[in-house]
């Protein structure tokens, strides 16, 4: 079985096939140009001549066929992106650049529902995981989007190849460390069963993460994109991790406060997971800035009781994110091929319901009833828990 996925990233879109359990090709596309022209992305996707086309699916959404899915634009917009029409228009007219993500997403999901139909896999969040306790998602909606789970899938089946250990006996928290966002995600007994996703994570290089709701009530009315401000890169006014790091490591201020913020930042959501799987054996660092040495060994140094290992990737892979594999290698479990076992194992295919399940706030109501009524109305078999 030839499976191929999609990760949409903050940066680029990492498209990976996976054949026989390993990776056969890579391709980076920039985020920008996929906005701007999504033609060059799915061309890709169809020269692939892959069985399953796992595509970007953002927040998340029980698993489901291109084939299940009535009306697409509305089902990325609404349901993956937990967003609206305006909201994408006004941050394209604006020049956020977040919302070239989300337009690009938007874009891609469309076209290939239209083309693939029933050859297009779409896949859950964290929150969306019956293996997570409900209690812990109250209030939640970002527990770990769809990339941060598949980065996750990606680590617990190579640990467990490495080390020789049966799914059961995995234990991790997994960070992702992307371009805009951070994420902690809880694996106990090789199942996910907490997390810390981007928006509701501490301070990452974009986003502000969790906020002091006295900020939020004093503030006054939000946009969509929102969401990618108030990080390390708009307290600095560059947008490079390394120019960060170069500053921390020659004692430069204010590089070197806000570097060591970040870190921190990490720290502190590790340990927050750690509540959830007490008996971790290792914390495996991922994604984009998990590859610089520097931010490899701060962390290691403030986690003093486990081992901080990078991930390794699956085999064959050469410079793809560890996110697009774990897409194509769980679409490929969820098809029936390689990876099936873990799939199984963790649960992936009982997800279900929206992202927003959990909100209780009344002031959310209208948020969680447009979110939902948009699930139900865009696929032809809603999953509700």
């Amino acid at each position: 079985m030839r499976v191929v996925g999609v990760d949409p990233g903050t940066k680029t879109f990492d498209a990976v096939v996976v054949e026989e359990g390993k990776v056969v090709l890579e391709e980076s596309f920039e985020t920008f140009e996929v906005a701007r022209n999504p033609a060059t992305l799915v061309e890709f996707l169809s020269r692939t001549q892959a069985d399953y086309i796992v595509a970007p699916s953002g927040y998340g959404v029980p698993v489901t066929r291109g084939d299940e899915v009535v009306d697409p634009r509305r089902f990325a917009v609404e349901v993956l992106l937990l967003s609206t029409e305006r909201d994408i228009e006004t941050g394209r007219s604006e020049g956020e650049v977040g919302i070239w993500v989300y337009d690009a997403l938007a874009k891609v999901v469309e076209t290939l529902v239209r083309e693939f139909r029933s050859r297009v896999l779409f896949l859950p969040g964290v929150v969306h995981l019956r293996t997570v306790p409900k209690y812990r998602k109250i209030n939640k909606v970002d527990m770990g989007t769809v990339d941060k789970l598949a980065s996750t899938f990606t680590a617990i089946y190579n640990y467990s190849q490495k080390y020789s250990v049966d799914y059961e006996n995995v234990n991790l928290v997994v960070v992702e460390l992307g371009y805009g966002y951070n994420a902690a995600i809880a694996v106990e007994r090789g199942r996910v069963v907490d997390g810390v996703g981007g928006t509701y994570a501490s301070t990452g290089t974009l986003t502000a993460g969790a906020l002091d709701l006295e900020v939020v009530v004093n503030t006054g009315a939000w946009m969509r994109w929102d969401v990618f401000h108030g990080g390390l890169f708009n307290t600095l006014g560059v947008y490079e991790l390394e120019k960060v790091v170069s500053g921390y490591v020659e004692y430069v201020e204010p590089y070197f406060s806000v570097f060591n913020l970040f870190i921190e930042s990490v720290v502190k959501d590790i340990h927050r997971v750690l509540v959830s799987t007490p008996r971790a054996d290792a914390v495996i660092l991922s994604g984009r800035h998990a590859r610089n040495s520097v931010v490899r060994r701060a962390i290691s140094e403030l986690i003093q009781d486990l081992n901080v290992i990078e991930s390794t990737g699956l085999k064959g892979s050469l410079s793809s994110k560890e996110a697009a594999q774990g897409y194509a290698a769980l679409g490929s479990g969820i098809a029936g091929g390689g990876f099936k076992d873990l799939v199984e194992h963790m649960e992936i295919k009982s997800a279900c319901g929206t992202s927003v399940d959990y909100v209780v706030h009344p002031r959310a109501s209208k948020f969680i009833e447009r979110v939902r009524r948009a699930y139900l109305e865009s696929v032809t078999t809603p999953k509700m828990c």
